[in-house]
């Protein structure tokens, strides 16, 4: 994949991923603002369920900031494109898909099969 494509691929995908963080924040003071009101003090379940959907949204987030971030990094370092695990060529149309992509389609469903 050319480079300067990467760039901006890498770019724009950081740029929602922060703007979703900043969106997921908002929920989240919204959510702790409504939990500290009064109101039916028998469902406390529900502020503590969407405190946590609010933090598991903010931690998926931050750990595709960092992906991106590591990707970045791999563009400087000459390195992007390329699986981390095996050296393999990762095709320009799944990098296109996620720019952060650290392995091969078929390392990624080996990965997954052994979790």
């Amino acid at each position: 994949m050319d480079e300067n494509h990467a760039r901006v691929l890498i770019e724009n995908e950081r740029d929602a991923v922060r703007r979703q963080l900043a969106d997921s924040a908002e929920a989240g003071r919204e959510d702790r603002q409504a939990e500290n009101q009064t109101g039916d003090s028998g469902d406390a379940a529900e502020a503590l369920t969407a405190r946590g959907v609010d933090d598991a949204v903010t931690a998926n987030l931050r750990r595709r900031l960092a992906a991106l971030n590591r990707a970045d990094q791999r563009l400087e370092d000459g390195t992007y494109g390329r699986s981390v695990r095996s050296g393999q060529a990762i095709p320009d149309e799944r990098l296109a898909a996620d720019p952060a992509a650290e392995l091969t389609i078929e390392e990624a469903r080996q990965e997954q099969a052994g979790r």
